[in-house]
């Protein structure tokens, strides 16, 4: 079974960094894209971020302030917060689709969710 755990998330002043990661374990033979949603109070989830071996995604909004990475050797991926704004507290989520595992079919898969709060 497939499990996403994300870490990172926390309490910043408007102007400041958080760097989020989420670790994807079990059999895992190879994974198509890893990526970051967010969802705020009252509102639909967004993307924010996407990698694949093709190129990179981001919401305009996060554009020139976020940064996403990944270490494929780990099934991992980052996400880079500077220049945080109120607008930016939300949950986010990590998502990693086209999951290739030994034992299911392909799949995606979903973290629990980490909470970013920017205020001062």
């Amino acid at each position: 079974q497939v499990q996403l755990v994300e870490s990172g998330g926390g309490l910043v002043q408007p102007g400041g960094s958080l760097r989020l990661s989420c670790a994807a374990s079990g059999s895992i033979f190879s994974i198509h894209a890893m990526g970051w949603y967010r969802q705020a109070p009252g509102k639909q989830r967004e993307l924010v971020a996407v990698i694949t071996s093709g190129g990179i995604n981001y919401a305009d909004s996060v554009k020139g302030r976020f940064t996403i990475s990944r270490d494929n050797a780990k099934n991992t991926v980052y996400l880079q917060m500077n220049s945080l704004k109120p607008e930016d507290t939300a949950v986010y989520y990590c998502i990693a689709t086209g999951v290739v595992v030994t034992t299911d079919p392909p799949g995606d898969y979903w973290g629990q969710g980490t909470q970013v709060t920017v205020s001062s």
